[in-house]
């Protein structure tokens, strides 16, 4: 889906299921050229999966070291994981974006689902993927983030 705004075009790149193996092996395909931002939302599917934690930051710092050598901009969306692989892989998992986020000096959506998960208005029949007003709530999660490195994006395009 693309999304066009006066300047933007927002394209979803997401693949429902998807875990950051998958997002790394599609990177180079999905961000085309002339992407200024990135918002990579990745790694839930790993933590339901128990994906050891070496190789979800292995494959988020090498799309993160990609896209910032493409002088792409990056938007990291925290994700957490119940611990049904154990309580201290929940907690490692946790650490793992603000550690990323630290490394590369990017901003941080502490948890993209705040509100959303396990509120069963906000998520469809399956209880675990948004519906549209999940999506919605989403959004304003993520545009105090992404707005102020938009603007900063509008201010170096304009001069």
């Amino acid at each position: 889906m693309n999304v066009q705004q006066p300047g933007w075009v927002v394209s979803n790149a997401g693949v429902s299921g998807d875990t950051t193996s998958g997002g790394l092996r599609r990177f180079d395909q999905a961000v085309v050229d002339g992407t200024r931002i990135l918002i990579l939302e990745l790694g839930a599917n790993d933590g339901l999966r128990g994906v050891d934690i070496s190789t979800v930051e292995r494959n988020l710092s090498t799309m993160i070291e990609r896209a910032q050598s493409r002088s792409i901009r990056v938007l990291l969306c925290g994700m957490e994981t119940p611990p049904i692989h154990g309580w201290n892989y929940s907690v490692d998992f946790h650490q793992l974006f603000p550690r990323l986020a630290r490394k590369y000096n990017i901003p941080l959506v502490p948890f993209l689902l705040e509100g959303v998960v396990l509120n069963p208005d906000l998520n469809g029949d399956d209880e675990i993927h948004p519906n549209a007003a999940g999506a919605q709530r989403i959004a304003e999660s993520v545009w105090p983030y992404l707005q102020p490195m938009i603007q900063q994006e509008t201010i170096i395009v304009s001069r």
